[in-house]
């Protein structure tokens, strides 16, 4: 409605402006073919002004190239005080409310802050163990296995075994590792060394979160 209300007024404008012209030019040898021309042209950059200005307008904060996001909805991990600051009391290892979907999309966004690419949440009955897929910023395939257990609740060795059965060959994980908001039996521990497995229990996620400790594909993780 602003737009038209401006091209109303400088259409306006020039009427009056070729008004002007044309009394100014009484008497005068320039034929009316010329003024009407000259009222065409200062319309004609009128509109090329309005249109210049749609073109300019800012492109809002958060958009992408292409404008979309290939990630589920999901809250924010780690970025729910005001304006992104970190709330260490609502972190993803502490909140209790966050359902099993929403922790692995809360990984997948995690991956997704920390450079992966072609991530996906692909966890449910049929997973084969695999809840989340990416490739790492080195180019590298990524399969995270998530349990979003209580602290009373332990990853055992049962669970890297069968984890561990599909993730390479299944999945062709180039790194594989299975986080939890719990932590880990020792036998489940030694299990995942000798297949090169990362664990990442309650406080390795923590830190991972508040960026203070590394990523699972990273030297450490």
């Amino acid at each position: 409605m602003r737009q038209l209300t401006i091209v109303f007024g400088l259409v306006a404008s020039g009427v009056l402006g070729i008004g002007l012209v044309l009394k100014t030019l009484q008497g005068s040898t320039l034929r009316p073919g010329a003024v009407a021309l000259l009222g065409l042209v200062l319309v004609a950059t009128a509109l090329a002004v309005i249109r210049g200005r749609k073109r300019h307008r800012t492109v809002p904060r958060g958009a992408g190239a292409t404008g979309a996001r290939t990630l589920p909805a999901a809250r924010e991990p780690g970025l729910r005080g005001e304006e992104g600051v970190p709330d260490e009391a609502a972190y993803v290892a502490d909140d209790a409310e966050l359902g099993p979907d929403d922790f692995e999309r809360a990984m997948a966004l995690l991956c997704e802050r920390d450079g992966c690419r072609e991530i996906r949440v692909v966890g449910g009955a049929n997973d084969l163990g695999a809840d989340v897929l990416a490739v790492t910023p080195e180019g590298l395939r990524l399969v995270i296995q998530c349990k979003q257990y209580g602290e009373d609740h332990k990853v055992g060795s049962q669970d890297l075994q069968r984890f561990g059965g599909t993730c390479f060959a299944i999945h062709g994980a180039d790194i594989a590792a299975v986080v939890t908001t719990s932590t880990f039996t020792e036998p489940a521990v030694e299990y995942a060394e000798r297949s090169g497995i990362r664990c990442l229990d309650h406080d390795m996620l923590w830190a991972w979160e508040a960026g203070t400790g590394p990523a699972p594909w990273q030297a450490g993780g």
